[in-house]
């Protein structure tokens, strides 16, 4: 089935380009969108793109090609938007950004012609850019599918093949039940790590002592502060009420917390320790065995 398909990538960076690379034996073409001089020329240096353009208003977009979305959800819903003008014969379109609803709604107002879905693969580096792109990123990872109204049987086969090509799980659930999951397991942890990031900057205070004595539980803790700023902000701005729900959640349990600390309770202090020891057991087994 993918051979049949051109793959359009807009934005060729680590995700993009990613996806690029593990699929681009299947596909019968891989056309590079990135505004990034630089990236261009390695996508077709690195053979993993056979064509690379500046703008996707530089590509002859057909019917039977699969543009990808791999830009900040504002850039995607921008190219939604004028996607009417760039594939007058429409297109099958799919993006992978860290939000849905605000993009599914998006797709929902294409015109019939167009074929649309939603994605979101659970995975990801804090680092960003082509050069840290890999063929195995997306290997056995948690590939989330949102239907819109523009999608048909013939997509949603289409993105299945691509799934599998890249050797990820599918999950198919509605675009405002993933923003809302989302919120809880991807972004409420990326402001806690950039909060917790300022508040040892705000304690190290010029010196280097802080940096120098921090091992391996802060560098995981704070890992996700070095994530793209730009498309941080516009994931938590169109996902703005599931996040900020989460985060008023985490004040009052983190109260709690505080309480349970200064009591000195030391029964109670280890009772509730050993709860969330076994919760997160059981959450591993539940990932270990792929049943996520």
């Amino acid at each position: 089935m993918l051979d049949d398909v051109r793959l359009i990538v807009v934005g060729f960076g680590l995700m993009g380009g990613s996806l690029a690379r593990a699929v681009r034996p299947k596909m019968r073409g891989v056309i590079a969108v990135d505004a990034d001089a630089a990236t261009r020329n390695a996508a077709i240096e690195s053979g993993i793109a056979d064509a690379a353009f500046a703008t996707i208003e530089e590509v002859n977009v057909s019917a039977d090609d699969l543009v990808i979305l791999a830009t900040p959800v504002s850039a995607i819903i921008d190219t939604l938007n004028r996607l009417t003008v760039l594939a007058t014969e429409g297109c099958m379109v799919m993006d992978i950004g860290s939000t849905k609803w605000d993009i599914c709604r998006t797709m929902n107002g294409l015109p019939g012609w167009f074929q649309a879905i939603g994605g979101h693969p659970m995975c990801g580096k804090e680092t960003s850019g082509f050069a840290v792109s890999s063929a195995d990123l997306y290997d056995n990872q948690t590939f989330i599918l949102t239907p819109t109204v523009r999608t048909t049987p013939y997509l949603k086969e289409v993105a299945l093949a691509l799934i599998a090509a890249l050797n990820a799980n599918p999950i198919i659930i509605p675009p405002k039940e993933h923003d809302q999951t989302v919120a809880l397991i991807s972004h409420l942890p990326y402001l806690l790590s950039a909060t917790l990031m300022q508040q040892a900057s705000n304690i190290a205070n010029g010196t280097d002592t802080v940096w120098h004595v921090s091992a391996s539980g802060f560098r995981s803790m704070s890992r996700l502060s070095g994530s793209s700023p730009a498309m941080m902000r516009d994931i938590l701005l169109t996902n703005r009420p599931a996040v900020i729900s989460q985060l008023l959640r985490y004040q009052r349990e983190l109260a709690a917390v505080v309480e349970m600390v200064n009591d000195g309770d030391r029964d109670a202090l280890v009772a509730w320790l050993e709860e969330k020891q076994a919760q997160h057991t059981h959450y591993q087994q539940i990932k270990n065995n792929g049943t996520a």
